[in-house]
């Protein structure tokens, strides 16, 4: 059959789609599913992709983007923060991980050069998918989940001395290396230096000027050029296209314009990285393994078991209880995607033979699939394990808490003790009100303890603490973190025990106010409505609008579930990020032979539905909430509030019945 680039496009995205949509049914990454794609449309099975040069290329742009949100997500603050973690633990466990994993290929028959690499890939985890699943579990704050993020943080860093000493390792044959590894550190100084005076002096005024012209496409062209050009400097020099990336991204991430970057490369990312691990299936041969079986096996014990074995007795020197030490080490148990990339490299560079790459290849991707079990089970498994211990300290904490209390009555539970907690706390305190705080953060606590706070070490999900900290007497409670996952689970387990208790949560915008509400909250207080009602205040007031009228409006926005400010209209900014699941307004203007003119909106079924009208113009007059018998006329502009389906439907009904 004669190559057809659109038709290899064509194959591998009709399989993607059906091959992720299906993992996600059963909770499954969907880097299986682009590994599954390559696999079964690669030369090795029905043989579909011609172009594999070309799919290839784009794969590694993938790697370039995915470097470089790297290096804009890094941030110096939270390294310095986590440093005893991050330097401790996580260079401890790169380190030995990549010692051992080299002796074990040196035993294989691999050379010390292809050793390292091969040590090196087995060191790293998966960052997507342990983080992400972390947050969904509300464990990232707890003690272990901070374990792995700075382990994970640690093992983000290495990747990139890795990328730059691959080529080094390929080329050394019987050669000294000294001389090489130098002269490549010293290039890779030669492009941070670079790097650091273009993104001080260059990027920083570029995208001013960019942000300016309020251009979407401008600033996504932009950052698409700075990402591909650093990739080019650092690959013109010798050194990898991934290198200059994270470099790049390094320098952007110091700039107010991290976020919308991050934002606009995501797209081009996750694509170009779905062909990367695509092209990663096509190397596999299925047909190999019935010879290469046991070296599978023993690579997969070796990650999940014997790297596993190792975080957790690190953790444990490292001075943590037996339940945490075990379950850092079972969420960090597997490959990840920075494995596959550092294996691409190094099969480019002809350091593998076929079979231990196949070997390789097949281990880090079985251990990729038994991820999502080993996160979501820690807890199950090191309570089963570890009943008694692990059971007391968190029993000793409760009762630490419960005796703290005894006779507290009538007091505030607050969930969270940062910045919005502590303000909370002052409030309370300066009118006599009693209360008490839960949070993670051993240093914070350690520090208001100190200070009379009362405030204690405890995850706010478990019902238990939570009764500890005298729930069933409590006035009120407070959730004040930004974490809905975690404040879904607190209402549901405090209203089991406490149907009556007010609870406020604190939240960024309206995206889960509705499911907020259905679970149990008393008040969601959307920190970006509230500023609109903070902002509105003032100005009335500064306009000598009276203050009890001032106050009415006030009232009656937040009786309403803040109806009439949850709704924008689309806009192009490039600051602007889209808020997934908030209200939208989109105007409808209804031409003469429209379905609408001449029906009242009752008629249409646009009063009782999901999707609201707030306001017609009408002859240059616009009348808010309009009632329902008002019989609609051409020219009419009618102001929708909805989601994005809900207004879809309804212009549907305006115009076409």
């Amino acid at each position: 059959m004669e190559a057809n680039p659109l038709q290899d496009v064509l194959i591998l995205l009709a399989l993607s789609v059906l091959t992720v949509a299906a993992l996600g049914r059963v909770h499954l990454p969907p880097i299986l599913g682009y590994l599954f794609v390559g696999l079964v449309a690669g030369p090795h099975a029905l043989g579909w992709i011609h172009d594999t040069e070309a799919i290839h290329f784009l794969g590694e742009i993938g790697v370039v983007f995915l470097l470089f949100t790297i290096g804009l997500e890094f941030s110096v603050p939270q390294f310095l923060a986590m440093r005893g973690t991050v330097l401790g633990l996580g260079g401890t466990q790169v380190a030995l991980v990549t010692a051992l994993g080299a002796g074990l290929a040196m035993a294989l028959g691999l050379g010390w050069e292809a050793g390292v690499v091969f040590g090196g890939a087995l060191a790293l985890s998966s960052t997507a998918m342990v983080v992400k699943q972390l947050i969904e579990q509300v464990e990232l704050q707890s003690r272990h989940g901070r374990n792995a993020l700075g382990i994970l943080l640690f093992q983000d860093i290495a990747v990139v001395p890795f990328l730059v000493l691959i080529p080094i390792l390929a080329a050394a044959g019987d050669q000294p290396m000294l001389q090489p590894i130098l002269w490549a550190l010293a290039k890779g100084a030669a492009a941070f230096a670079v790097m650091f005076a273009v993104g001080h002096w260059v990027l920083r005024p570029l995208f001013h000027e960019v942000a300016r012209a309020r251009s979407g496409e401008l600033f996504t062209l932009t950052a698409l050029m700075v990402a591909l050009a650093a990739a080019w400097v650092t690959n013109q020099m010798g050194l990898s296209l991934a290198l200059g990336a994270f470099l790049a991204g390094l320098m952007l991430g110091e700039t107010e314009y991290r976020h919308q970057v991050e934002a606009d490369i995501r797209p081009f990312r996750d694509v170009l990285l779905g062909l990367f691990f695509i092209t990663i299936g096509t190397r596999l041969d299925l047909f190999q393994l019935p010879e290469l079986w046991p070296r599978v096996l023993g690579l997969l014990a070796f990650l999940v078991v014997g790297k596993g074995l190792l975080i957790i007795a690190l953790a444990r020197l490292a001075g943590n209880e037996k339940g945490v030490a075990l379950r850092t080490g079972m969420v960090l148990a597997q490959g990840g995607e920075f494995g596959f990339a550092l294996m691409a490299l190094a099969m480019s560079h002809n350091l593998f033979e076929p079979a231990t790459s196949q070997a390789l290849l097949l281990a880090v991707g079985l251990s990729m699939a038994l991820t999502p079990f080993l996160v979501r089970y820690n807890g199950v498994v090191a309570k089963w394990l570890l009943t008694g211990s692990y059971m007391r300290q968190r029993a000793n904490r409760e009762a630490e808490v419960a005796e703290e209390v005894t006779g507290l009555e009538g007091h505030v539970i607050l969930c969270g003790f940062g910045r919005v907690g502590q303000n909370l706390a002052k409030f309370l305190r300066d009118e006599g009100l009693e209360y008490v705080a839960l949070d993670l953060d051993p240093l914070r606590i350690r520090e208001a303890r100190d200070a009379g706070e009362r405030v204690f070490f405890g995850d706010s999900t478990h019902r238990e603490l939570l009764e500890a900290a005298g729930l069933e007497r409590a006035r009120a409670m407070v959730i004040t973190f930004d974490e809905h996952y975690a404040a879904m689970k607190i209402l549901a387990r405090v209203r089991q025990t406490n149907p009556d208790i007010p609870i406020l949560v604190r939240t960024r915008d309206d995206s889960y106010m509705e499911r907020l509400n259905q679970a149990g909250a008393t008040e969601v207080l959307p920190e970006s409505l509230e500023a609109s009602l903070m902002l509105a205040t003032e100005l009335l007031l500064s306009l000598d609008v009276p203050n009890d009228e001032v106050m009415r409006l006030l009232e009656n926005a937040r009786a309403t579930g803040y109806r009439n400010l949850r709704g924008v209209f689309a806009s192009t900014e490039p600051a602007e990020l889209e808020q997934g699941n908030s209200a939208r307004l989109h105007s409808v203007i209804l031409p003469a032979e429209a379905y609408g003119v001449g029906r009242s909106l009752e008629e249409l079924g646009l009063i009782h539905g999901d999707v609201q009208v707030t306001a017609i113009r009408r002859g240059g007059v616009r009348g808010e909430d309009p009632a329902p018998e008002l019989e609609l006329r051409s020219g009419d502009a009618l102001v929708l509030q909805g989601t994005p389906e809900q207004i879809e439907w309804a212009e549907k009904r305006l115009l076409s019945g």
